[in-house]
């Protein structure tokens, strides 16, 4: 069978790295002809060996009795599983030491799927403030529709100084998730997931153990790690960095087996998984993941600091511009491996000076979305965050000169060439 597993994480006493497991790992090129490459399984569905072996398929996949030892599912239909799915969601667990996972046709399918198989009406939400602007959205519209009542606090501040108000507003109400995304998004403000995880412990009296989420876009796989801090589940866009190349839509969400098992059986009854070609064009781009991450980030230093002492400039938001007296550094420290390619600034002038900046770029692209190949530039105050009302902007640290600038792999003296002729239009 094409999709069995073949995981070989040693060569000796070596452990190998998640780099070189991408470019085989739960893939034996025996079971599908010697093909190098795990082919496209653009099928709906499979074709049972026997009616007994179909029975047993069914079996497992509804929970009518646990797998015997080394049985794995078979295959039943592509909305269930599909061997090019399988494999991604096995290589993509190995960048945050998950047990399992499941891909979706986009990131906020990745979030509504997540949310909702833990959220029941009655329910409260506690969730940070900036989110991207389709999960405020989401959050804030949506669910209350569905008798949930969503509790923010702003991320960036100290947890000793929200937790209070927090259980203030949570009242009563059963509180069975904590939702954040570390960095926020535009504005790059850090929270402590680990001092979270404790806070969300408290909650549990209401009659649920907290299920603390971590969207980790802004940081992808490489640089953050949010299940090694108490996070429950850690949630992507995998359109952003993990597809990387701005020519696909998908999500992913990863965490323990028993934190997967009720995201995963609510994918297959709602029908948001990702497609075979979605599936294959993401093990595509996973495996030149760390370089393009890693070479991206290199450029976003140099951007930040070009950013950082320019006169039109009023602030620059990178991980790698915080010093040692900001109260972020030191949780910047524990939990991330590196700063990221996302920077946020403030252009002198607000919305109209943002604007110039932002029509005289020649280089970089005038876009929403992050984490591709190219560099892209977008005014989240009326862009990506429109939804959001301008006094809870201005709250939110969204001002009417902030400019998201997510840095791709072109040569970065290039990039700051045209940094620096846009800003001379302001």
């Amino acid at each position: 069978m094409p999709k069995a597993k073949y995981k070989e994480h040693r060569i000796g006493d070596r452990e190998l790295s998640p780099e070189s497991l991408m470019m085989g790992y739960g893939y034996d090129p025996m079971l599908s002809e010697g093909a190098a490459k795990c082919p496209i399984f653009q099928t709906s569905t499979f074709v049972f060996p026997n009616a007994e072996a179909g029975k047993a398929y069914f079996q497992l996949a509804y929970g009518l009795r646990e797998a015997s030892p080394g049985e794995e599912f078979g295959l039943i239909y592509s909305r269930l599983n599909n061997p090019d799915l399988e494999i991604l969601e096995d290589r993509l667990a190995l960048w945050d030491g998950a047990a399992a996972g499941a891909v979706f046709a986009s990131g906020m399918a990745a979030i509504a799927t997540a949310l909702f198989a833990y959220l029941r009406p009655g329910d409260a939400l506690v969730f940070s403030e900036p989110l991207y602007g389709g999960t405020e959205h989401f959050i804030r519209h949506v669910l209350p529709e569905f008798g949930i009542t969503p509790v923010g606090f702003m991320a960036g501040q100290a947890l000793a100084d929200v937790a209070d108000d927090v259980r203030a507003r949570v009242g009563a109400h059963r509180t069975p998730v904590v939702y954040i995304e570390t960095p926020a998004n535009p504005t790059n403000a850090m929270i402590d997931i680990a001092a979270l995880a404790a806070v969300a412990r408290t909650l549990e009296g209401n009659g649920a153990r907290p299920v603390l989420m971590v969207d980790n876009t802004f940081l992808g796989p490489l640089w953050q790690h949010p299940l090694k801090h108490g996070a429950d589940l850690v949630i992507y866009s995998a359109t952003k960095f993990i597809g990387g190349h701005s020519d696909l839509v998908a999500g992913a969400v990863l965490g323990s087996s028993e934190a997967m098992a009720p995201v995963r059986a609510l994918r297959t009854f709602m029908g948001t998984m990702a497609d075979a070609w979605t599936g294959w064009l993401l093990m595509r781009s996973m495996e030149t993941l760390k370089m393009r991450m890693t070479a991206m980030m290199k450029n976003a230093r140099y951007c930040a600091d070009f950013l950082n002492d320019h006169p039109k400039v009023r602030r620059v938001h990178y991980l790698g511009l915080l010093g040692e007296d900001d109260p972020q550094f030191a949780t910047y420290r524990k939990q991330c491996m590196g700063p990221g390619s996302l920077i946020a600034f403030e252009v002198e002038g607000g919305e109209e000076a943002a604007f110039r900046f932002l029509n005289a770029l020649k280089l970089v692209k005038l876009a929403v979305s992050l984490g591709g190949t190219e560099s892209l530039a977008e005014h989240p105050g009326s862009m990506t965050h429109a939804d959001v009302p301008p006094d809870e902007q201005v709250r939110m640290g969204i001002t009417s000169g902030l400019v998201r600038l997510s840095v791709g792999v072109e040569h970065y003296e290039d990039l700051i060439a045209d940094l620096g002729q846009a800003l001379d239009a302001v």
